[in-house]
């Protein structure tokens, strides 16, 4: 069961992870693609923010996907944390901790889930776990 319980975790978390990076990088998924994204970063001192934009794009596509399919999963883990802790540092947490005033509650889940994966595994339904 704790095998099914971690593909389950790391199957939502990582394929909304790609969803979201495929916001910043292509604009998919009603998001605003790299010149979009980063004109809104720089709005809120993020700067440069096209360049700001992509990489936060990409640290989310590249660690969703392989948090989703568990290859690299401590990877997978770091990239997903350090996208969060940019947006709990730059974006919520001036806001408090709760999401109805667009605090950093959400943010912090997902930055506990990426580094609890992280340290834990992928468990045996991954390639990780094929590849050892």
């Amino acid at each position: 069961m704790v095998a099914l319980g971690l593909l389950l975790i790391r199957v939502v978390v990582g394929v909304l992870f790609i969803g979201h990076g495929s916001q910043k990088l292509f604009g998919w998924f009603g998001g605003y693609g790299p010149k979009g994204t980063g004109g809104w970063m720089e709005s809120i001192g993020i700067k440069p923010g096209v360049l700001m934009a992509v990489f936060a794009g990409l640290l989310e596509l590249v660690g969703g996907t392989l948090l989703t399919v568990g290859l690299f999963t401590p990877l997978a883990g770091i990239l997903i944390a350090l996208a969060m802790l940019g947006a709990i540092i730059k974006v919520h947490y001036k806001n408090g901790v709760w999401n109805t005033a667009n605090g950093y509650e959400y943010t912090l889940v997902l930055f506990a889930v990426a580094i609890g994966i992280a340290l834990i595994g992928s468990g045996d339904y991954s390639l990780d776990n094929l590849i050892k």
